[in-house]
């Protein structure tokens, strides 16, 4: 879900990663992500899609896909737009690892809030060590979710998904816990912050507004709720793990 500020130049100008061995390129390293997340969402991968992503322009889009396909890392499915090969998905896997413990390690360590975090984790993603990141996971009890609930791939490569809705999705009676916030938008984190609204909580639908308008929820547990209209960007925002 999201538009990366100052990640144009960045895609532009980077060929090096960090000293690890066998790390590809800075700009490689964010089309495969941007792919990735694109797919987790539902979206087709389009060239204009990931232009859009990553703040670049349609033809960059395009060169870079086209080496991505030469290195085996995507393929053109048709009626489906790019997909990521297995090794694509390795790889994007290995960037979210690092990007995910960056941010939950910057969080639990260092004070920072979880609209803050997301700028730093994108550049340092690209230049910490494989050994700093082990080292990180273990200082942090190799957490499965990072601050706004992403899962965090494993070592290997896999990771643990949990069965979730959107909000946008639920209908009224339906009450669930809030798992996960997928806009890194720092205004819209900072609205939930404000307003009570974070990972863990309990969230029930109160009504649906006709044509497009809010979805009304209690947040919280009787009698402590709190009742809250939220628009459909927020709405689509996060995802509720049903009860």
């Amino acid at each position: 879900m999201e538009s990366q500020p100052g990640r144009a130049d960045r895609v532009a100008r980077s060929e090096t990663s960090s000293d690890s061995p066998n790390r590809r390129s800075s700009a490689i390293e964010d089309y495969v992500r941007a792919i990735y997340g694109l797919a987790e969402r539902g979206e087709e991968v389009t060239n204009t899609s990931l232009a859009t992503r990553l703040a670049v322009s349609p033809s960059s889009a395009s060169g870079m896909v086209t080496k991505l396909s030469q290195q085996g890392l995507v393929a053109h499915v048709p009626y489906r737009g790019i997909e990521l090969t297995g090794e694509g998905r390795l790889l994007a896997r290995s960037v979210l690892r690092r990007h995910r413990l960056i941010e939950s390690y910057l969080v639990s360590e260092l004070g920072y809030t979880w609209d803050e975090v997301h700028p730093e984790a994108d550049l340092l993603e690209h230049v910490v060590s494989d050994l700093l990141i082990e080292r990180i996971a273990a200082k942090l009890g190799n957490p499965v979710r990072d601050p706004h609930g992403d899962p965090i791939p494993a070592a290997d490569g896999s990771i643990e998904e949990l069965p979730t809705r959107l909000l946008d999705e639920l209908q009224p009676g339906a009450v669930g816990e809030i798992v996960r916030v997928w806009d890194t938008d720092p205004e819209l984190l900072r609205y939930l912050s404000e307003h009570a609204i974070s990972l863990g909580e309990r969230i029930e639908v109160v009504e649906r507004q006709p044509f497009g308008g809010p979805v009304v929820v209690r947040v919280g547990a009787p009698p402590d709720s709190a009742t809250h209209a939220l628009g459909r960007e927020i709405a689509q925002a996060l995802s509720v793990a049903m009860r």
